[in-house]
């Protein structure tokens, strides 16, 4: 059976080297729904309660919101970074609350102190779906990523990898001893 959560993100991006409208910088609202497949948790009766999905994808995922996308070979990228610089928020400002946790991997590189994610490819709906499910893997049982910015749309379906073990009482996932970060349940 399968949890399902949605997330909204809003960011700005451009397809850099491309001969269309996209070339230049511009905002979405993307809504990236993912499916979590497992068995059903008989102390809960779920699979994995959706507000936990949305929490561990959140950690890392609000990176993307309220932030600039580039590609890395982008001429912008030197100089948003140097504008930054100017303005003394290139290291982070008071009011940037939205810090997600700092990651990199092959795909991208999350600069959450000035709300910038750095891609080796251009961001479009299939390269985040790419882009989450590197991030999001070993967190989640993630059996589908579907990724809705403006009128463009893709999904992909992946193979369940194993169960995760969750807590009885509230169905999170536990820890490595076995403890539920939530409710303090032991196995």
């Amino acid at each position: 059976m399968r949890s399902i959560t949605t997330l909204d993100l809003q960011y700005a991006h451009r397809f850099y080297g491309f001969q269309g409208e996209a070339q230049y910088l511009h905002g979405h609202t993307g809504v990236l729904t993912i499916e979590v497949e497992d068995s059903i948790n008989e102390g809960v009766n779920m699979v994995f309660p959706c507000n936990e999905i949305k929490n561990i994808a959140w950690d890392v995922l609000k990176n993307f919101d309220h932030a600039l996308v580039l590609r890395e070979d982008d001429p912008l990228l030197p100089a948003v970074l140097q504008v930054y610089e100017k303005q003394g928020i290139r290291n982070g400002a008071p009011t940037n609350t939205m810090k997600g946790v700092a990651f990199e991997n092959e795909l991208c590189k999350a600069y959450p102190e000035c709300r910038l994610v750095v891609t080796k490819e251009t961001m479009t709906v299939e390269g985040m779906i790419k882009i989450v499910y590197s991030l999001l893997k070993d967190k989640l049982n993630i059996v589908r990523l579907t990724f809705t910015s403006g009128v463009n749309a893709a999904t992909e379906t992946y193979e369940p990898k194993e169960t995760k073990d969750r807590c009885p009482l509230c169905g999170v996932l536990l820890d490595e001893n076995g403890v539920c970060p939530k409710c303090g349940y032991k196995k």
